[in-house]
Parts: C-alpha cells; sequence; structure tokens
C-alpha cells in the first residue's frame, strides 16, 4: 500500500482507494448470489488484483484460491470468509487513512 502512495501520491492514493472501495463492494454484494463459475472467478479476480495493490495479503491469498477452484468449475467457495476478510481489510484501511490524517 505504502509503495502504491508513494508511486501516485497521496491525493491519487486517497481517489483510488475510495475507487476501489465503491467497485469492491459491489463486487462483495454480487459475489454472494453468483453461482456461475465463470463470473465468480472474475470477480474474485479483481478482488485479487485490487487486494495485492493495497497490501492485503489475506484477501488476496482467499481470492486467488477462490479463483482458482472457480477456475475448474468449483464454486463452493467459502464467499462468507472472502467477505469477512474484505470487510476487516476495509477496516484496516480506513483506520490507517485516519491515523495518517492525524
Amino acid at each position: 500500500m505504502n509503495d502504491l502512495r508513494s508511486e501516485i501520491g497521496n491525493d491519487d492514493f486517497a481517489e483510488v482507494v475510495a475507487m476501489f472501495l465503491e467497485e469492491a463492494d459491489e463486487v462483495i454484494g454480487r459475489i454472494a448470489k453468483t453461482r456461475e463459475a465463470k463470473a465468480l472467478e472474475a470477480d474474485l479476480h479483481f478482488l485479487k488484483g485490487a487486494a495485492l495493490n493495497l497490501g492485503f495479503a489475506q484477501l488476496a491469498n482467499l481470492c486467488q484460491d477462490g479463483e482458482r477452484r472457480a477456475a475448474s468449475g468449483d464454486t463452493k467457495i467459502d464467499l462468507a470468509q472472502v467477505a469477512s476478510s474484505y470487510q476487516a481489510s476495509k477496516r484496516a484501511l480506513r483506520a490507517g487513512q485516519k491515523a495518517s490524517a492525524a
């Protein structure tokens, strides 16, 4: 996350984070209802990439595992765990933003 912030600057970083959270919220809401493997694979791929860019290793790992499973047609992925990890990552991100703004 700090690499991305230093690469693009604080203002652009805040914009990237806001865009990520908006898009990720939509994806998290959608994957709970998705039962089609290709759609699930694509959504988990998006979340994985965004999580990696922001330094959320646990979320990225869960998404990577789910993405691989969905690619092989398996849709029995613990999406509640993915959503929970996302929410925890989101809270940590917001806490970090508040701390750096203070």
